[in-house]
């Protein structure tokens, strides 16, 4: 009879034991065998009038052990009968993947290569948090300050010098923002870093998120501020525990992970709507969808609900620093304190486990079957993950590594005077006034509002100054403009 057998396991570090518990479900029979690992175990079935029942009573279970420490070790598909599954210590059928995404795997710990088929690396020369990773270009933020853009065959395009150390790099929509240790965030969207974001003096900017142009910021003291495109301060909170490293959000809310847990915050007002604690400190974390994974010094990932529910639990041999997911949510990828990165399927299986050879991953994120790494060593790597790659690392086969070396010739460049414009002919006109205490910026080019402000840059503003942007894009929300392109100043 066939059957979907789902295998979890608890390890008590205090008893040096460790526990399995193993949920069969075919038909209308539900089977359950529990113990300790190595052993047959104590076996119980039950028969229920259908099998969607047995199925319902089989989630039940499976969610009361998880609350309890469970973790999930596979979920797959196999023959049973009622009365007797297989050991624990067997193999379970391959996980079902289709194309050239992920390498199939025979066991819950399955055998990888040892080292990451790496394409190319770039070392920096300095300690990296900072990564961005969209269609075109990769961003690289060290504790010098430096920032640098790469397109995705590691060549360097562009480097700039901000004031002091860069901590993360965040995108919105088309925009990219550098949160610097200075106080200050950048706007690294166009030809020169430009001051976009203001904070109050003796922040230290953590984390970043962002969505159509309201930030919020995580800083040492568990604290987030949530700051309109003007610097405007919204409103702040402190939370319960201290260093807050993770911070997302969305239209409803900002989701902040520090030393206590997560917690969730109303997006608009700032209240608190939920929380709950983690298995360790939390470091840091990503979103996908309602999905929230929070990487923690508790050697798991742990899976919540946009809403606060805890969802999943995936374990690693270390500290857990970051964690992301491909663009569909369904494969995740976390890194440790020991140089490890792992693959694991939504479910929590996990699916290969590989070294950097370059350090600890602080940041990680995925594209297009690459993984893009940034580490304690100041090492930039793109790791070919897709199953080819893989498969040919397994057999020793690694690629021939690119070393991509800083270019001498390549200018540092800031935003010091603007270009000048004298006639254009396309673009958006803006002038910048000054209400009460405060430089505003608005277009004065026909068919836009008048009546609404401009996200401009705060470092360039001069009264009774015009200015020439490539274009303004209305925010999702309404009510204000955002600058995107080039800048120049009218003559």
């Amino acid at each position: 009879m066939t059957g979907e057998v789902t295998y979890l396991e608890f390890s008590d570090a205090g008893s040096n034991s460790q526990k399995f518990y193993e949920v069969s479900v075919a038909a209308q029979t539900l089977t359950v065998r529990f113990g300790r690992v190595h052993t047959q175990g104590t076996t119980q079935t039950k028969t229920y009038p259908t099998f969607e029942q047995a199925q319902a009573e089989a989630r039940k279970r499976i969610r009361e052990k998880q609350r309890k420490g469970y973790q999930i070790r596979s979920t797959v598909a196999k023959a049973v009968t009622p009365a007797h599954s297989e050991a624990p210590n067997s193999q379970p059928a391959l996980p079902v993947v289709s194309g050239d995404r992920l390498p199939s795997v025979s066991s819950p710990e399955p055998i990888s290569p040892e080292r990451a088929p790496i394409l190319w690396r770039f070392d920096s020369g300095s300690s990296t948090f900072g990564l961005a990773v969209e269609s075109e270009h990769c961003w690289l933020g060290n504790e010098k300050g430096q920032v640098f853009k790469l397109d995705r065959q590691g060549q360097i395009l562009q480097q700039y010098q901000l004031p002091d150390a860069v901590k993360c790099i965040v995108t919105d929509d088309i925009w990219i923002y550098a949160g610097c240790d200075n106080g200050n965030v950048y706007d690294l969207t166009g030809k020169f870093p430009y001051l976009a974001y203001e904070l109050e003096k003796g922040v230290d900017i953590f984390w970043l998120a962002i969505y159509d142009g309201m930030l919020g910021v995580s800083d040492a003291n568990g604290g987030i501020t949530k700051t309109d495109p003007e610097g405007e301060i919204l409103w702040t909170r402190l939370s319960s525990g201290k260093m807050g490293w993770m911070l997302c959000c969305d239209a409803q809310g900002f989701y902040h992970g520090h030393s206590k847990g997560v917690t969730g915050y109303d997006f608009s007002t700032g209240r608190q709507i939920w929380h709950q604690p983690t298995h360790g400190k939390v470091l840091f974390g990503c979103q996908s969808g309602d999905h929230l994974y929070v990487a923690t010094s508790g050697k798991q990932i742990q899976s919540f609900s946009t809403d606060g529910t805890l969802l999943e639990s995936y374990p690693c041999g270390a500290s857990v620093y970051a964690c992301t997911t491909d663009s569909q949510g369904q494969y995740l990828y976390a890194s440790d304190s020991s140089a490890f990165i792992y693959c694991f399927s939504q479910q929590g299986q996990l699916l290969w486990k590989v070294s950097t050879g370059c350090g600890s991953a602080l940041s990680i994120q995925w594209f297009d079957d690459r993984l893009y790494i940034v580490t304690n060593q100041g090492v930039m790597a793109c790791l070919d993950i897709s199953t080819t790659a893989l498969q040919s690392a397994r057999n020793g086969n690694l690629p021939l590594t690119a070393s991509v070396t800083h270019p001498a010739s390549l200018p540092t460049q800031t935003a010091t005077t603007l270009e000048i414009a004298s006639e254009p002919t396309q673009g958006v006109v803006l002038e910048c006034f000054r209400e009460g205490q405060k430089l505003r910026v608005r277009a004065v080019s026909e068919g836009y509002c008048q009546d609404w402000m401009v996200q401009f840059p705060r470092d360039i503003r001069r009264e009774g100054d015009r200015y020439w942007v490539e274009a303004l894009k209305e925010a999702k929300q309404g009510g204000y403009y955002r600058t995107y392109g080039e800048i120049k100043r009218l003559g």
